[in-house]
Parts: structure tokens; sequence; C-alpha cells
């Protein structure tokens, strides 16, 4: 990985100044966010926060107003001394989203297809895997979620838990640097959380580097190495986790977390 000047490794993720409105509502408001290789950074606050939009910022699904975002070194958008915004070529933001893999709250599967098709079509139609490849990496991946048996079955025949682990396994089959969760559990049934965390829990365990806004506490308290709280579209703290759980200095941190445990 590319290095700076004084040899310290290139955060995979350098986002700063993030400013995003949606007509006359602000959203973000200067947000600034560093992603260091193999870090877990659990990203909470109340809802309406921010916190959804910002994720969607990283990988250009929403474009940014004004700020800097760079993955992995590569500038993905950046703003002159006039607060002109702009973006890198197509193809390159392109390139630098496919850094990132995303599972969304919803799961966003499609419907038509088989599990295996779920997870195969995007390596064979954008990265031009040959299907035997992409096969064999996504029987792996279903293996590695707990779904191997499911591989043939349609999404209408999966639970919310299942349907959400074969969404992690279609991010990881386009083998992203960088995974981003947006309230990965936020849609399952309580007893269906669990399966989904112990998945990511076990990405955590293989250094994946991991973005991950969420509403379980326990989750980022044994986690994230880092938990960033944003409130009214600002980041308000960013801190190891066990000294955020253990003493939040601001008040809407505190006020936030008596609500939540």
């Amino acid at each position: 990985m590319p290095s700076t000047m004084n040899d310290a490794p290139l955060p995979m993720i350098d986002a700063r100044n993030i400013c995003k409105a949606f007509g006359a509502t602000q959203v973000l408001r200067g947000v600034s966010l560093q992603l260091a290789k193999g870090e877990v950074v659990a990203v909470i606050g109340p809802s309406g926060s921010g916190k959804s939009t910002f994720l969607r910022c990283l990988n250009h699904l929403e474009t940014i107003d004004s700020g800097t975002i760079e993955v992995e070194g590569h500038t993905l958008a950046s703003t002159d001394a006039s607060g002109k915004c702009s973006y890198v070529s197509d193809d390159k933001v392109r390139a630098i989203s496919r850094k990132m893999g995303m599972v969304f709250q919803h799961f966003n599967l499609f419907p038509h297809l088989t599990v295996l098709e779920n997870i195969i079509e995007a390596p064979v139609v954008v990265q031009k895997v040959p299907r035997e490849q992409a096969i064999a990496r996504a029987e792996a991946l279903l293996h590695k979620v707990g779904l191997s048996a499911k591989r043939d079955n349609y999404p209408s025949r999966l639970s919310g838990g299942q349907k959400q682990r074969v969404a992690i396994a279609r991010a990881l089959a386009m083998e992203p640097d960088i995974m981003l969760f947006d309230e990965p559990t936020s849609a399952l049934d309580p007893e269906l959380t669990g399966e989904v965390l112990r998945t990511m829990r076990e990405l955590a365990d293989e250094r994946m580097t991991m973005l991950v806004v969420t509403h379980e506490m326990g989750f980022a308290r044994e986690v994230a190495n880092t938990v960033v709280f944003m409130d009214q579209g600002e980041l308000i703290e960013a801190r190891p986790a066990q000294e955020f759980f253990a003493d939040p200095r601001h008040e809407r941190a505190k006020a936030f977390l008596h609500h939540m445990l």
C-alpha cells in the first residue's frame, strides 16, 4: 500500500470536512473521519443524524457539496479554494468505488435470481471473472456465511437474517478492501440479528477494514476499535470504543447512550 513521506500508511478512507444538503436541509455539516487498514469503526447516533448519508457519500451513492474524499490514497472528490467541489472521471469513480463493498439495511437482493446467481452477477458482469471461477468464489463465501445449503434458493425462501448474510457474501464476492455496512440489522427481527452480527465479527477477526453504521451497542462496544458519535449532521465525538462507552465526553453522547442502554 502507498505510504506517506514519514512511512506511516495512508488511511483506507480519509474524508475531510464533508458537507451535504438535500434542498434547504443541511444533512452533513463538515464531517471528517479517517479509517485505518484493519480497523473497525462503528458510527452511532440518533436517527436522522446523517450517518447513512455519510456512508453513501463515501462510495458515491450520494455526491457531496464540499469536502474531500480519498480512498487508499486515491482522490474521489475534492474542493478547490473557491469552494467548488469536483469528482474525478467516471472511470476513476467506478474504480475507486469498487474498493468498497456495501451492505444495505434492506438487503437489495435480486428476487428473480437464486442465491448463487445473486453472488456471481457482479463479478461476472462487472469484473469479467470467468463464470466457473465466480461460482467457486461464491460457494466458498456461502460456506463462510453458513448458507451453502441455500445455494439454489430464491431470496423469497430465505429469512431476513439469511438474506443479509447473502448480501454480505455478495459484497465480499467483489473482493473489496473495505466493507461499508448501513444499519445491517435494523430491518431484522431480534432473534435473527445475532447470525448477521456473528458473520461481521468473523470479518473483524480476519482484519477486514469495516465502517459500520449501527444501532447495536453491544457490537459497537465489543467489536469496533473506534466509535464515532454523530448528531444533527455533525461528528460530535470519536474515541476508542472502550473509552467511549465508559465515559463519553459530550452531553449529547451521554444522553444517547443513556437512552440506548
